[in-house]
């Protein structure tokens, strides 16, 4: 499925200095993610839009982490995220949960699926 936000979408929302060719992959992956997950859940076009975008700057933040604070005197910085925190390490995987009100990426970072029963005849 051809993705519902662009490059230029993604730069609006995170200070970058990837290139739109840089960001097509985490684009695609925030597609594929949004597309297998949430379509058929409800969601109007353009909250899946915004879902979309708000994920594939996750996926950009953690490539190019964003800076938290700098130090000028014997230089310094410290950056956003920790590994292993999934949606949690960064400010725009925080609002992609929000914005997927169902939850349905929460509970896929937390790595808590739903309960599934077999019956075997």
């Amino acid at each position: 499925m051809a993705a519902r936000a662009t490059e230029a979408m993604v730069k609006k929302i995170i200070d970058t200095d990837l290139t739109d060719e840089q960001i097509t992959p985490f684009l695609a992956a925030a597609n594929t993610m949004v597309t297998d997950l949430l379509l058929g859940e409800n969601y109007s076009t353009t909250t899946l839009e915004e879902i979309e975008r708000w994920l594939a700057a996750h996926f950009v933040a953690v490539r190019d982490p964003q800076v938290t604070s700098e130090k000028i005197g014997d230089i310094q910085a410290a950056y956003e995220g920790k590994t292993g925190m999934g949606l949690n390490s960064t400010r725009y995987g925080q609002q992609t949960m929000l914005l997927d009100h169902h939850g349905i990426l929460a509970r896929v970072a937390s790595g808590k699926r739903p309960a599934e029963v077999k019956t075997i005849a």
